[in-house]
C-alpha cells in the first residue's frame, strides 16, 4: 500500500504533507481517475486493488470537491481529480532558472556551490530516511491488517495460555511472512520476531481507540442521541458496563451502535463521576446532545446503576430516563427489585432457559409433562407447548406462563434427575436437581404468584409500548389508568395479599411443597419456625414492597416529558388517520420546542401535516410506524415535523425495525459465542462494528503518535 500520490512526479505524501485519498470502489470513477493521472500501468488493476493500494493527493482536486473538519478531510461523493501539471513543467522551469545567471552569481559561485551541496546532502538524507519511515508504516499496516481480520471474524488473537507468541495472530503473521511479505521478513531477520507481546497490546488499544473515534464522530454528526447500557459483563476478572448509542442517521434511519465497555469498579458516587468523565473526556461524547437514557442492569449492581442514572440526569437534565426496548417492561420492573424471593424467581428463569435449550429431548420431556397436567384441555396444552418452545421466560406474560406450567416443570425436572432410563449425563441431572430445589421452595412459589398478579396490571401497557405507533401512542394515554389500578391494589393490600397467599398455598399443596418462612430469614432473626406466620411474613416482605416498587418505577420510567414524547407518535400518519376527528396535541410537541428549527411556525406546520394525512384516498395506505414515516419523501418539506420525528426516533422505549436493530444482536452473539477466557473489550468493539469504515492509514498514524519510540528496521 502506497502512502504517497500515484501521479508521476508528484511529491504529495512524500515531502509535501497533502491529504491522500483512496481510489474509489466504483469501476467507472476508478477508470476516470486512472485516465486523469495518466497511469496506463494501472489500467489492468481491479477497483478493489486500486482502493487498497493507491492514493491521489489533495492538490489534484478542486477545493469544492473536498470537505475538511477538525477531525478529518474527506472527498465529496463523485469527486474527480482535475488539477494536473504537465510532466515536463517542473523540469523546464528548473532549466530556465539555471540559465538565468548574473555576474554577481558567478562571483559568489563558491558560496553558492556550498549551499547547493548542503541542500543536496539534505535531499539525499531525506531520500535515505523516507523509505525507512514508509517501511515502518507498511510493517504496522501488515500488523493491523491481521488484527482487524481476526477481530472481524471474532477469532481471538492469542492462544489459551498466557504466552501471546502462541496464538492466531502470530500464526497469521508467519503465514504472511512465508507468503512473501518483505517488510515482515526484514523485521523478523533483525528482531527475531514479527510482533512482541507488548506491541500486540498496543495495537489492540489503538484499534479500539480509532474505531470508537469513528463511531462517536458518526453519531455526533447526526445530532441528538440516547445512551443505553446493558447487563454488566465480566472480562478478565473485571466488571464492565456495555454502552450503546441510539441516533437517527442522515438518511433518517434509526440506528444503534455499540461504543464500548466502561470499567465498573468502585463505590457508587465515585463510579458515576468516573463513568461520565470517561465518556466525555476519553471518548469525546458531547453529552449536551443526549436526550434519553435507558439501563438494563439488575441484581447486586443495581444501586450503582441507579446512582449513575441519577448523576447523568442531574448533570444533563434533557437525558430523560426511559425503558429499554430490548427487555419487556414486566421483566425490567422485576429485575429492579432487590428482594430475595424475586431474585430467586429470576435466577431460576435463567436456569430453566439454559436447561431446556440444551437438547430438543428435554423440550419433549416438558411437553410430555404438560400433557399429563392438561388431559382435558388439549387446546391450552398445545398453546403452552408452543410457548415453551420459545424463549418464554423473556415474554411479557412470563410469570403467568410459569404459574400455569409450574407443576409440569417440577415433574419434568424431577423425572430427568431420577434418570431411571439412564438417558441423561451427570451434568444434566445435576442441573435438573438445582432447578427442582428452587421450584420446591415455597418462597419461589409465593414470589411467582405475587409477581404474576401485580404485573398483570402493567402487562398490556408494556406490550403496547413495543407494538406499532398506534399501540405505543395508546399506551402513553393509558398510563394514568394503570397507575390508578396499582394504587387501588396498594390501598387494599391486605385484601389482595389474602387472595394471593391462598393461590400460592393451593399451588404449593398440589406440589407437596412445605408452607414455611425462608430458613435464611429465621436464622437472621434467630426466631423459631413457628414464631413467624408465613402469610404475614410474605405480606410485609414481599407483597407490599413489590407493589410499592412497581408504582415508584412506573412513575420514574414514564415521567411527564417521556409521556409527552411518546404522545408525539400522534404525528405518525396511521395514528392521525385513526384519530382524524382531533388534531395532534401541540402541548406534547412543546417538549421539543428548544430542539426544532423554527418554533414560530410549529402550529401552522402541524396543522398542514394533519390536513395532509387526515384524509385517506381509496386504496391508499399510510405509514404505520416511525420508520416508515421518517422515510417519506414529503417529510423534508415539514422541517419541524422531521426534527420532532427524529427526536422520537432516538427514544430507547420504542422497538427498532429488524433492519436497524443489528448492534444488540451482534453484542449478544459475541457474548454467547466467545469463550470467557478469550473475551476482549477492545476487539469486541471491532467485531460489533466491522462495517464502520475504519482506515488502516489512520490507525498507523495514531499508533505512531501514541508510541513514537520504536526499534528502527535497519
Amino acid at each position: 500500500m502506497q502512502n504517497y500520490c500515484a501521479v508521476p512526479n508528484c511529491t504529495g505524501g512524500k515531502t509535501d504533507p497533502q491529504p491522500l485519498f483512496r481510489f474509489p470502489h466504483d469501476p467507472e470513477r476508478s477508470k476516470k481517475w486512472i485516465e486523469k493521472c495518466q497511469r496506463q500501468d494501472l489500467i489492468d488493476k481491479s477497483p478493489g486493488q486500486l482502493y487498497e493500494c493507491y492514493r491521489l493527493c489533495g492538490k489534484h482536486f478542486e477545493a469544492s470537491s473536498v470537505e475538511s473538519s477538525a477531525q478529518s478531510t474527506v472527498l465529496k461523493e463523485g469527486a474527480i481529480p482535475t488539477i494536473f501539471d504537465g510532466p515536463s513543467q517542473p523540469q523546464n522551469a528548473q532549466v530556465k532558472r539555471s540559465n538565468v545567471t548574473t555576474k554577481d552569481d558567478e562571483t559568489d559561485s563558491k558560496g553558492r556551490k556550498k549551499i547547493k551541496k548542503s541542500q543536496a546532502e539534505t535531499a539525499k538524507k531525506d531520500v535515505q530516511t523516507l523509505p525507512e519511515e514508509e517501511e515502518y508504516k507498511e510493517y504496522l499496516k501488515s500488523l493491523f491488517k491481521v488484527l482487524v481480520l481476526l477481530g472481524e471474524q471474532s477469532i481471538p488473537p492469542t492462544g489459551p495460555g498466557d504466552n501471546k507468541q502462541d496464538g492466531n495472530f502470530q500464526a497469521l503473521l508467519e503465514y504472511r511472512l512465508n507468503s512473501g511479505d518483505e517488510v515482515l521478513k526484514k523485521r523478523y531477520d533483525v528482531n527475531k520476531e514479527c510482533c512482541s507481546s507488548d506491541q500486540l497490546n498496543q495495537l489492540i488499544e489503538v484499534c479500539e481507540k480509532c474505531i470508537r473515534s469513528k463511531l462517536v464522530e458518526e453519531v455526533q454528526q447526526n445530532g441528538y442521541f440516547s445512551l443505553l447500557t446493558d447487563d454488566l459483563v465480566k472480562i478478565s476478572g473485571e466488571w464492565f458496563l456495555p454502552v450503546f448509542l441510539r441516533y437517527v442517521d442522515q438518511s433518517n434511519c434509526q440506528r444503534e451502535r455499540f461504543v464500548g465497555f466502561l470499567s465498573f469498579e468502585g463505590d457508587a458516587d465515585a463510579l458515576a463521576e468516573k463513568l461520565l468523565s470517561e465518556m466525555t473526556d476519553s471518548w469525546g461524547l458531547d453529552m449536551e446532545q443526549c436526550r434519553g437514557q435507558a439501563h438494563s442492569s439488575s441484581g447486586t449492581h443495581l444501586s450503582k446503576i441507579k446512582a449513575f442514572s441519577a448523576k447523568l440526569m442531574e448533570r444533563y437534565p434533557m437525558a430523560v430516563l426511559t425503558l429499554r426496548s430490548t427487555r419487556t417492561l414486566n421483566l425490567s420492573l422485576a429485575n429492579g427489585m432487590a428482594l430475595s424471593g424475586v431474585q430467586l424467581v429470576l435466577s431460576t428463569f435463567m436456569k430453566i432457559e439454559a436447561f431446556f435449550s440444551q437438547s430438543p429431548l428435554l423440550q419433549l420431556e416438558l411437553e410430555h409433562a404438560i400433557s399429563i397436567f392438561y388431559p382435558d384441555k388439549e387446546e391450552r396444552a398445545k398453546e403452552l407447548k408452543e410457548i415453551c418452545g420459545t424463549s418464554w421466560t423473556r415474554r411479557h406474560d412470563a410469570f403467568e406462563v410459569a404459574v400455569e406450567i409450574l407443576e409440569a416443570l417440577l415433574l419434568c425436572v424431577d423425572s430427568v434427575h431420577d434418570n431411571e432410563d439412564m438417558r441423561w449425563n451427570d451434568q444434566v441431572t445435576h442441573n435438573a436437581l438445582e432447578i427442582s430445589k428452587a421450584l420446591a421452595d415455597f418462597e419461589f412459589t409465593v414470589a411467582l404468584v405475587v409477581l404474576k398478579n401485580t404485573l398483570t396490571l402493567t402487562q398490556a401497557f408494556g406490550n403496547n409500548l413495543q407494538g406499532n405507533a398506534t399501540d405505543a401512542h395508546f399506551a402513553a394515554t393509558s398510563l394514568k389508568a394503570v397507575l390508578h389500578s396499582l394504587k387501588e391494589v396498594s390501598d387494599n393490600i391486605d385484601v389482595y395479599h389474602e387472595f394471593w397467599n391462598d393461590e400460592a398455598v393451593n399451588l404449593a399443596t398440589a406440589m407437596e411443597i412445605p408452607i414455611k418462612v425462608p430458613r435464611s430469614f429465621l436464622r437472621k432473626q434467630q426466631s423459631e419456625s413457628g414464631a413467624v406466620q408465613p402469610e404475614s411474613h410474605y405480606k410485609e416482605r414481599l407483597s407490599v414492597p413489590v407493589v410499592e416498587h412497581v408504582i415508584k418505577e412506573m412513575n420514574e420510567l414514564f415521567c411527564e416529558d417521556h409521556l409527552k414524547a411518546l404522545g408525539c407518535l400522534s404525528l405518525v400518519p396511521a395514528v392521525i388517520e385513526q384519530n382524524k376527528s382531533s388534531e395532534p396535541e401541540e402541548e406534547n410537541v412543546q417538549v421539543f420546542k428548544n430542539s426544532i428549527p423554527n418554533a414560530g411556525t410549529l402550529s401552522a406546520e402541524m396543522h398542514c401535516w394533519w390536513v395532509k394525512w387526515s384524509k385517506k384516498g381509496k386504496g391508499e395506505t399510510f405509514p404505520s410506524n416511525l420508520h416508515e414515516t421518517l422515510q417519506l419523501a414529503d417529510v423534508k418539506f415539514f422541517p419541524n415535523m422531521l426534527a420532532i420525528l427524529r427526536l422520537i426516533g432516538i427514544l430507547p422505549t420504542l422497538a427498532l425495525e429488524d433492519s436497524c436493530d443489528v448492534a444488540y444482536k451482534r453484542f449478544q452473539m459475541y457474548l454467547e459465542n466467545m469463550p470467557d477466557k478469550f473475551k476482549s473489550k477492545s476487539l469486541a468493539l471491532l467485531n460489533m462494528n466491522y462495517d464502520v469504515g475504519y482506515d488502516l492509514d489512520s490507525m498507523v498514524e495514531v499508533y505512531m503518535k501514541t508510541y513514537p519510540d520504536r526499534e528502527d528496521v535497519s
